[in-house]
Formats: structure tokens, C-alpha cells, sequence
């Protein structure tokens, strides 16, 4: 009977023992995982940011994005411009100023004057920063796009069938436009067509 006491005993130790070095293991374990990933997660932003933070943006490849975001949200204006009789839903002046805001607006007005509004969709490809400026007291850039208006219809503005033009016109052809930046934000200042197809 002692015998088999101890040997109960004995084996009651060892599983004390077995589940002391589990639970420690499994402690170790957890820990580590826990602790792995939160490293992960406090490294992984400073990996993300430092490239950033180390490297400062081009103040010309910003002035060159910031270029061609504002040429493509002046046509989205010249749209809404075009198409309606009044003028008052474009926001036109957000995004143009001097020769290329009195132009657009002139031609607009004369086209309504007239009973007509330009419809559908115009289409802006190949869009480059030729030049560009950004320590003169005015930061500026030349954008030259081709220019798509094949789906951009003169309709009268009452029965809204299209008016009919020339079929020898240029409905896909080059342009450049001067934007430039300033207090209030970038604006396009000119905007010449080069009576060039592409």
C-alpha cells in the first residue's frame, strides 16, 4: 500500500510539474506572440512614415500634379458651364482666372445667347507638364493635352437636337494651357488651342 501511495504521489507531482511547465510554455508562447505583434504594429507606421519624413516631396513634381488635377477640374467646369443657359451651376472661377475665365465665359455666354448649349462628354489624354515654374513670384506650369470634344454636342437648348457644324472641324486636337498657382490655389490662366490633331 505504501508503495502504491508513493507511486500516486509521485505521479500527482510529475503532472503538477508537466502542467506548472505547460502553462509556462503556453505563457512564454502567448507572450511572445502578443508582444511580436505588438512591435509589428508600432514598427510598421514608423516603416510607412519614414520615407516620408525623410524624403520631403518635389516641389515641382508636386506643382506638376497639382497642375493637372486643376486643368482636369477646369474642363469638369467648362461643362457644366456650356450646358446650362443661366451659368450660375459652374463653378468656373474656383479653378480659372484672367484671359481664360473672361474667354470661356464669353464664348458660353454667346453660345446661350444664341439658343444653344454644348452636351455629353469631353475626353482629356496625354496631359504633360512641358515647363514649370515653382520659384518665380507667380509658381506656373505649361500643361499640353489632347483635347477630345467628338462627344461634346451643340444641341438648341429647347428641342435639344444638335445643331449642325462644319464636318471638316477638329474634334481631337493638341492644347496648351498655362495654370498658375495662387493664393486662393492653382487656377488656368490660358488655354490655346494648337490647331493640331492628335
Amino acid at each position: 500500500m505504501k508503495r502504491r501511495a508513493h507511486q500516486v504521489h509521485h505521479f500527482a507531482v510529475h503532472l503538477r510539474k508537466t502542467a506548472v511547465v505547460l502553462c509556462a510554455a503556453i505563457a512564454v508562447t502567448a507572450c511572445t506572440s502578443s508582444d511580436g505583434k505588438d512591435e509589428a504594429a508600432d514598427e510598421s507606421p514608423s516603416v510607412t512614415q519614414s520615407p516620408a519624413s525623410s524624403a520631403p516631396a518635389d516641389p515641382k513634381e508636386t506643382a506638376k500634379k497639382e497642375a493637372i488635377t486643376t486643368y482636369g477640374a477646369y474642363w469638369r467646369e467648362m461643362k457644366k458651364l456650356y450646358a446650362d443657359p443661366t451659368g450660375k451651376s459652374a463653378q468656373l472661377d474656383q479653378y480659372a482666372a484672367s484671359a481664360a475665365l473672361k474667354n470661356a465665359e464669353a464664348d458660353a455666354k454667346r453660345a446661350h445667347d444664341r439658343g444653344r448649349i454644348y452636351t455629353g462628354s469631353v475626353a482629356l489624354t496625354d496631359q504633360t507638364v512641358t515647363k514649370v515654374n515653382v520659384s518665380g513670384k507667380i509658381p506656373n506650369a505649361t500643361v499640353s493635352s489632347c483635347l477630345d470634344i467628338s462627344k461634346w454636342q451643340t444641341v438648341d437648348a429647347k428641342t435639344k437636337q444638335p445643331v449642325s457644324l462644319p464636318e471638316n472641324r477638329l474634334t481631337k486636337y493638341r492644347i496648351v494651357s498655362t495654370v498658375e498657382k495662387y493664393p486662393e490655389g492653382w487656377r488656368v490662366t490660358s488655354d490655346e488651342p494648337q490647331g493640331k490633331s492628335c
